[in-house]
């Protein structure tokens, strides 16, 4: 990463085929399912906006429409919003995206992987280097962007950033781990990474979850791995080889995480959302209130 280099372009493996949320996922992808009003893969897109990113591009597979729809512009439903006179509502479809941030949608053919995925955006990422967010992380940047964040690290630093957070051992093996040393507050430099490791055999409690920002070099990295875990190119044996000839770093961001690919996660995003909602919180509250008597 060059002294000064701006990271303005986002990629967005949104491919997969959510089947932890059949059938809800059937013909509507995981990235579309709402957290109170508005789907996780724009809360994404808003963090990526907010932080600086101006090109969004979503790697999408078949059934994945909804993505491309949400974001383009909806002539018919804003002619209706406007001839019945719901501004309000007609401001937020027309503002889901700024005019000066663009949108590029590539097909991933086949769900060969995280790693796979992210080789799939070379052509518009061109080697810079890039941020990749996955949707169903669900951060809560009320205290601070995730992603502005890491980004300000990759600046100081001149290396990839990967985003980590302490989880528990029982939880340790459904991540990334990284191995490395703490040189700041909640900063390592990773000497190592392992995919989904045994408990008992993970080089520390730090995983990788959700946020990237990483060198273009990872591309020449992804050509060289093979199948991993799952029978997938996992972006993690990517990273393995990138940190061995430049600097990777992990920070622990602030912010909940909500793991919105399970089911438990999804919903406690859901009630903890709606909670802070401006039209919902005091009714929904209310709610909880008398529903927790009962239980």
């Amino acid at each position: 990463m060059g002294v000064g280099m701006k990271v303005r372009k986002a990629v967005f493996p949104v491919a997969g085929m959510g089947t932890r949320f059949l059938p809800a996922t059937k013909a509507n992808p995981k990235e579309m399912l709402p957290v109170v009003d508005k789907p996780l893969i724009q809360y994404a897109a808003e963090e990526a906006v907010a932080a600086g990113i101006d090109t969004l591009i979503f790697i999408i597979g078949r059934n994945k429409r909804a993505i491309p729809d949400h974001f383009d512009k909806a002539y018919e439903l804003e002619a209706e919003l406007e001839a019945k006179g719901k501004q309000a509502l007609l401001k937020q479809v027309q503002g889901i995206l700024p005019a000066h941030v663009s949108c590029v949608y590539l097909r991933q053919a086949e769900a060969l992987g995280l790693g796979h995925a992210v080789a799939c955006a070379r052509p518009v990422v061109n080697d810079e280097p890039f941020a990749v967010i996955l949707a169903d992380d669900l951060i809560d940047g009320s205290e601070a962007n995730p992603l502005a964040e890491m980004l300000a690290v990759a600046e100081v630093r001149q290396g990839s950033v990967l985003g980590a957070q302490r989880v528990p051992a029982e939880e340790i093996s459904r991540y990334g781990v990284i191995e490395g040393d703490e040189i700041d507050a909640g900063l390592w430099r990773c000497s190592g990474i392992v995919e989904k490791p045994p408990a008992e055999e993970a080089p520390s409690d730090v995983a990788v979850v959700g946020r990237y920002v990483l060198s273009g070099r990872i591309f020449s990295m992804l050509e060289r791995i093979d199948r991993g875990a799952g029978g997938e190119y996992q972006l993690t044996d990517a990273i393995a080889l990138l940190l061995q000839e430049e600097p990777v770093f992990a920070h622990t961001f602030r912010g909940k995480r909500y793991d919105c690919g399970s089911k438990e996660g999804f919903l406690e995003a859901t009630v903890e959302y709606a909670l802070r909602h401006p039209e919902l919180r005091d009714s929904f509250r209310s709610y909880l209130k008398g529903l927790a008597e009962t239980l």
